[in-house]
């Protein structure tokens, strides 16, 4: 179950300015960074090369791509908040994201979530959220990512 449960589109507009909640752990695995490269076609051996990473990577191993960062957003925000008595919540893409550090392989990551805007458009509401998504005994978010929705009446 989701952390905040918003109840139709006025309970959405009501939320402005309020922190939604904070997702599960999640750890990062080597499998999962493999298998988004092989999705992509991104094998830079920081990545995917283990050993050479350990050897010449500064971050003493192999790192998770930043978008892979970027898309387990999707995997937390629905722990975080779901929107009921709407006919759909669409995702209408970013704003800024940014990747203040890197996420080494096997670390354990969660995200937390604000409701920063809700503007009234035609048939619903385009929101906001700001989600930051953090690793277990970093100094810094690893991403930070304007996500934007719009729900439907």
């Amino acid at each position: 179950m989701a952390a905040t449960i918003l109840d139709g589109l006025d309970a959405v507009r009501a939320a402005v300015g309020t922190d939604l909640g904070t997702s599960d752990w999640v750890t990062v695995t080597q499998e999962q960074v493999g298998l988004f490269a092989d999705a992509t076609g991104d094998h830079q051996w920081i990545h995917v090369d283990v050993e050479r990473a350990r050897a010449e990577s500064p971050f003493g191993g192999p790192i998770a791509h930043g978008y892979l960062t970027l898309a387990l957003s999707n995997r937390f925000l629905p722990q975080i908040v779901e929107v009921r008595g709407v006919s759909a919540g669409l995702n209408r893409g970013t704003g800024k994201v940014r990747f203040p550090a890197p996420v080494p392989v096997g670390s354990r990551l969660r995200a937390s979530a604000r409701l920063d805007d809700a503007t009234d458009v035609a048939g619903g509401v385009d929101t906001t959220i700001t989600i930051t998504i953090e690793r277990e005994g970093g100094d810094k978010p690893v991403c930070v990512i304007e996500s934007l929705s719009r729900w439907l009446a």
